[in-house]
């Protein structure tokens, strides 16, 4: 009983550990001897410690204490058939192969971009070299528009505000006047071009009006023909509203019909000067001359009748509004009676020119809103290309319009000849192009920029 009694208390059983990951270190470790007809799969393990501790408390022992007999059999019996080395030590051999990592737990698949497989599936697309353009360009606002005028500009734009007055002034003074009404709608539309040349002036001072982006391929600039555009849809619309007005007129004046309204022209004593025609013909003038209001317009729609006059009367707008002015200051020294006709004779022709003018201006700006071109001589061009030596085909040919100052032509081109006679070929079809087309060099005409392809042949 003494000897139970000095024995120490058994450890309760542990939780084994996991296996660990690496085949190597499961390897290394020695395997613990399981006992198949133990109750507990650890009977083994715990009667190895159990017998390590008994050998640490029980000190030198001699042959006659009663514990040594029960010891040596003990000992004689857990060690029977075994290796006489006291350590369970098993003997192993090392792989020569390198030691490979377990992939469990690990994300499988491959990282995309820092895979090995991916680089051969998705290739990643050439470096490409910035765009020259950039994307967009800031739109300035009113209040930048606005600290941006200069001084001659912010001069310019209370004299297009006048023009306006000018011509509501006339408006109110026509006195049932049909020739004074046409002659307002006519200064009215002057001074839009006068309003729309100040703001052209104002937004060339940043660097979005011209300057090209990817948003805006070339500038800002064909705001400018869509205003024009906008406006000589007015004028034909002010124009048929006059032709509408001396048709009521002339229904009234027919015999057996009742007038509502009495239409006595007495604006303007006989004899006297028509101030409002005087105010027409200066306000017209300093717009024309100072502003430049339809000088684009006149560029890009030329007519033949008028184009000899000077540079005033030659743009169709200013010589429709000064005629009229004119013709009104003339009116007040005839008779009573011939100027009633003559008052609707003038009013139903301007009433016509204005449907004519604004249509003319409606279809050249609105080829140029299309991007092509309307303008004459590109029939005599093809021709002269046609009649060079050098050419054989003409493959194909494109003239357009950007807007007012930029024309672009695009010719290819089947040609035979050495080097050196190319060369003098191009030179002469871009020399032809801006001469025929363009005016010719310091006629302040379009810029014209041409872009020729040619395709050698073999004779």
């Amino acid at each position: 009983m003494a000897s139970s009694s000095s024995l120490p208390i058994p450890l309760p059983p542990q939780t084994p550990s996991p296996p660990p990951d690496n085949p190597d270190q499961r390897s290394l470790a020695p395997e613990p001897q399981y006992d198949p007809n133990a109750l507990s799969p650890m009977h083994g393990i715990m009667q190895n410690e159990r017998l390590k501790e008994d050998i640490a408390n029980m000190g030198p022992t001699s042959p006659t204490s009663p514990s040594f007999g029960s010891f040596s059999s003990h000992g004689s019996n857990a060690n029977a058939g075994s290796d006489p080395n006291p350590f369970n030590f098993q003997p192993m051999a090392l792989a020569k192969s390198p030691v490979m990592k377990s992939n469990i737990g690990q994300r499988r698949g491959h990282k995309y971009k820092h895979s090995s497989i991916s680089h051969q599936i998705f290739l990643e697309p050439p470096p490409r070299a910035p765009l020259a353009l950039p994307a967009s360009l800031p739109i300035p606002t009113l209040k930048e528009c606005r600290s941006s005028m200069s001084k001659d500009q912010k001069t310019r734009f209370w004299w297009s505000v006048c023009h306006m007055l000018i011509a509501g002034y006339t408006l109110w003074s026509a006195h049932g006047s049909l020739a004074m009404t046409a002659l307002s709608h006519l200064i009215l539309f002057d001074s839009l071009g006068a309003l729309l040349c100040v703001i052209v002036d104002v937004l060339g001072n940043f660097e979005v009006w011209k300057r090209s982006s990817v948003r805006h391929p070339f500038g800002l600039e064909r705001a400018e023909v869509l205003a024009g555009f906008a406006a000589s849809v007015l004028l034909v619309f002010m124009g048929m509203d006059l032709i509408s007005h001396n048709l009521q007129h002339w229904l009234e004046a027919s015999p057996g019909h009742q007038p509502h309204h009495s239409h006595e022209h007495d604006r303007v004593s006989a004899g006297s000067v028509d101030l409002t025609a005087v105010l027409a013909i200066g306000s017209t003038l300093v717009s024309a001359i100072g502003l430049k209001n339809h000088a684009r317009i006149g560029k890009s729609m030329r007519f033949a009748y008028i184009e000899s006059l000077p540079s005033v009367l030659s743009n169709p707008s200013h010589f429709l509004t000064l005629s009229c002015s004119t013709l009104l200051l003339i009116l007040p020294l005839l008779s009573v009676s011939l100027y009633n006709w003559l008052d609707k004779l003038l009013s139903l022709s301007m009433a016509i020119s204005m449907c004519v003018l604004g249509s003319r201006i409606v279809k050249a700006l609105g080829s140029i809103l299309l991007m092509s071109f309307s303008g004459n001589g590109v029939s005599d061009v093809m021709r002269d290309i046609q009649a060079d030596p050098a050419v054989t085909a003409i493959d194909d040919a494109r003239f357009w319009q950007v807007h007012y100052g930029l024309c672009m032509a695009n010719l290819k081109l089947r040609v035979t000849g050495t080097e050196e006679t190319l060369v003098k070929l191009r030179e002469k079809i871009t020399s032809l192009i801006r001469n025929r087309l363009g005016g010719g060099y310091g006629s302040g005409g379009q810029k014209w920029e041409v872009t020729l392809q040619f395709t050698a042949e073999r004779l």
